[in-house]
């Protein structure tokens, strides 16, 4: 199944303005966690915050809705959330942590869980995670060059990035769209070799693709997630469409293209690093 494994998927959008005004698209993750934490199913988060950088997101652990509210919005460099889990425990002395981040970093968190050398009492701590749909993601470095020498457009005056439609767009004192062809040699190298793009070992995924502007496609994957999603739509979180409501070329047949496309993209990468004597992970090319 290209998806992985799942147990519901729809389309979400949270019905509080105050989430929807800062959030990327239908606020999932950020209606979810703000949930999960009135609830009493987590007492903190780790989230992608804000740095003194210009779209340079830090791991912030956040412990209320404030905090969580102000990470909201994708960023389309890699925050290193996984490195914040041992505060998160240890420091700020949580024993319920919801961990937000792309299909690798929650894979990280799986193993961990698995394998917890070097983590010990740590992973158990980990009551929710949340994956965000990933197709590429950049360096600073390469994120600064897009948005200034392809855009032409100051990082710092940046108010919203988005990819889609074949577009990487930001919005701006002017808004701007490049295609997403001149960014794929700013991509970092492991984007080449990754076959998830939904995030297929979290609780709860969700993402853009295959929803209209200001939805989310969102999958539960497992029964922890969705029996948190079938909660937090019982007491009216979110607005929810099916999948099947939406009109080609949206969908999941949209979205289907897109991770079977990156799934053979990165066979294909993997069977030429083999073919030159580099390392591949096991399992890729098959």
């Amino acid at each position: 199944m290209a998806f992985g494994k799942y147990k519901e998927v729809m389309a979400l959008k949270a019905k509080d303005n105050a989430i929807t005004g800062v959030a990327q698209d239908g606020g999932v993750v950020t209606a979810l966690l703000c949930y999960a934490l009135d609830q009493g199913i987590i007492d903190g988060a780790i989230v992608a915050g804000k740095s003194d950088t210009p779209w340079l997101p830090k791991p912030v652990v956040a412990t209320t809705k404030a905090e969580i509210m102000a990470g909201a919005g994708t960023k389309y460099t890699i925050s290193p959330n996984m490195a914040a889990i041992k505060t998160a425990v240890r420091e700020y002395g949580l024993d319920k942590v919801a961990l937000v981040g792309t299909p690798c970093q929650i894979y990280a968190a799986r193993k961990m869980q698995l394998y917890p050398f070097g983590a010990r009492h740590v992973g158990d701590k980990i009551a929710l995670t949340i994956g965000i749909f990933c197709t590429e993601n950049f360096s600073y470095a390469g994120l600064k060059t897009v948005i200034e020498d392809h855009c032409k457009v100051p990082i710092d005056s940046v108010k919203k990035m988005e990819i889609g439609k074949g577009k990487f767009s930001v919005k701006a004192a002017k808004d701007v769209a490049i295609p997403i062809k001149e960014t794929h040699k700013y991509e970092q190298d492991g984007d080449h070799v990754c076959t998830d793009l939904t995030a297929e070992f979290a609780d709860i995924a969700t993402g853009s693709i295959g929803t209209p502007d200001g939805w989310s496609t969102t999958f539960t994957r497992t029964t922890k997630g969705s029996d948190l999603m079938k909660k937090a739509i019982a007491a009216g979180v979110f607005e929810t469409k099916q999948m099947s409501e939406f009109a080609a070329p949206m969908g999941l047949a949209m979205l289907e293209k897109l991770e079977t496309g990156k799934k053979d993209k990165a066979k294909k990468h993997a069977a030429e690093r083999q073919a030159l004597g580099l390392y591949v992970t096991p399992g890729i090319l098959y």
